[in-house]
């Protein structure tokens, strides 16, 4: 045992009912199997956690070996405000416990809570809230033997089906100086049935110390909202403080971020070739190489956080109070709804996330494709510009030319107009002509007709004649001789 004048020195730490009376919500991170030792602590206390537990130890077993003190229970300078959480049946042997952690730690706590069936079998844990009497001298036996006003002695407890039972409790604890007591809001039978939280508040109004509100609190927000419906002084997390509320803050500021992004994407006095022109500074180019790699983690965190947040609604949207608990427990209905409505929050935060991030990523391509499109039409317009004002100057030389020559191609149409007339009156006579040769021809054909006519009569002249001389001097022959 340590009791000398040394030990009393190392025991005056500060109180810590100091936080409780600080008036803010306590973070406490509950006492956790194989996980609350030195390591874990000293990462949640990074985490603005306020008061830490260590895993619940055997009280017999620490006092009875030094091998089990050394394995179980370790700590340092930064290790503080600690409460050593034991398991204990006997009033002396937890004081001996409390003796040996003294100048090391800040309190202890008494585990009326666990219910294992191991340690509801050796008498520890959860049984003990059905001896209020033995809770009662074991702190006040702790209380008497201990002469550090400033430590802390504490229990954490679970309640029974008749609430009348576990605020006697209560009240028998504070009689004996309990500095403050943890509900667990489940009675020993129940494991994930709803917390009842207005058990712990109708508690938490029946004291006047303080009261830690235990039970399904999982981040910094839960912790709020059950200070609210029990207001109780503290609250006790099953993680360290602020890791699913970091998760969860972390999305939807990505979130908010997408929506910021977007909607400056979409400014309209902002053209896609300025877009493009940012997107080509180095830096976005140098982002660009990891662009697809980063692209598809976040697409894969977002889908895990959303298959989780789909968990969490079917499970909450799964739980029915019976009217046993809803008659006992008004506010069961309430806290379920309150759960079912953050995993609902979270589904939404994180489908938009994703949807979002989609959205964001086909806006950048589009925005880069319609950047490419527009320069091309650029170019093109510049080139039919260029052309058009070519063909307006040679259009302008051309007219000029023609003005030039306009003298001279009239005398050409002239001279082509006379010609053609020429042509015609040729082409008149050359007709007229032919005429002419058929006539002439026919005249001639008929003249030489008349000619051998003419010949033939006057051969036929010429011998008729004849004729006529032969007869006649035939006819002379005959005279000559009539007359002789």
């Amino acid at each position: 045992m340590i009791g000398n004048v040394t030990e009393a020195k190392e025991c005056r730490r500060n109180d810590p009912m100091d936080l409780f009376r600080s008036g803010q919500v306590v973070k406490i991170c509950a006492p956790m199997v194989r996980y609350s030792k030195l390591a874990f602590r000293t990462l949640v206390r990074r985490y603005s956690c306020d008061l830490c537990y260590t895993p619940m130890i055997v009280a017999a077993d620490f006092v009875r070996s030094a091998k089990a003190r050394d394995s179980e229970f370790t700590t340092n300078k930064g290790d503080h405000p600690l409460i050593v959480q034991f398991a204990a049946k006997e009033a002396q042997v937890l004081c001996d416990a409390a003796r040996i952690v003294c100048p090391f730690a800040d309190g202890i706590d008494l585990n009326c809570g666990c219910p294992q069936r191991w340690a509801m079998a050796e008498g520890y844990g959860a049984c003990l809230i059905n001896k209020p009497e033995l809770v009662k001298d074991m702190v006040r036996h702790v209380r008497n033997q201990i002469n550090n006003p400033k430590f802390s002695v504490s229990i954490k407890i679970r309640i029974h089906e008749d609430l009348k039972r576990t605020v006697d409790l209560c009240q028998k604890a504070e009689a004996a100086g309990v500095s403050w007591i943890t509900v667990h809001g489940r009675s020993i039978e129940e494991r994930h049935q709803p917390v009842h939280y207005d058990a712990i508040k109708t508690i938490k109004q029946s004291m006047s110390i303080p009261i830690v509100a235990n039970g399904d609190i999982k981040t910094l927000k839960d912790a709020e909202n059950v200070h609210q419906l029990t207001e109780a002084d503290g609250e006790k997390k099953k993680k360290a403080a602020g890791t699913m509320t970091f998760q969860w803050t972390a999305v939807a500021v990505f979130l908010y971020g997408e929506i910021a992004v977007i909607l400056v994407l979409c400014l309209p006095f902002i053209s896609p070739l300025r877009w493009q022109k940012i997107f080509m500074i180095p830096l976005w180019s140098k982002m660009a190489v990891f662009w697809n790699k980063m692209f598809l983690t976040i697409i894969v965190l977002l889908i895990i956080l959303f298959l989780d947040a789909v968990r969490e609604v079917r499970k909450y949207s799964s739980i029915h109070v019976n009217e046993k608990a809803a008659n006992v427990n008004t506010s069961a209905f309430d806290h379920i709804q309150m759960k079912l409505f953050r995993s609902q929050r979270n589904l939404y935060l994180s489908g938009f996330s994703l949807f979002l991030w989609l959205v964001l990523r086909r806006t950048v391509t589009l925005l880069t494709q319609l950047a490419k499109e527009m320069a091309s039409h650029a170019a093109l317009e510049t080139q039919v510009n260029d052309a058009t004002e070519a063909a307006k100057k040679y259009m302008t030389e051309n007219e000029r030319l023609q003005e030039a020559l306009s003298g001279q191609g009239s005398g050409k149409k002239k001279e082509e107009a006379t010609q053609e007339k020429l042509k015609g009156e040729v082409e008149h006579l050359k007709a007229e002509l032919q005429k002419t040769s058929t006539a002439f021809q026919k005249a001639k054909n008929e003249v030489a007709a008349v000619k051998k006519q003419s010949d033939s009569i006057r051969r036929e002249y010429d011998h008729l004649m004849k004729e006529y001389e032969r007869l006649q001097q035939s006819l002379n022959k005959a005279e000559d001789k009539k007359d002789l």
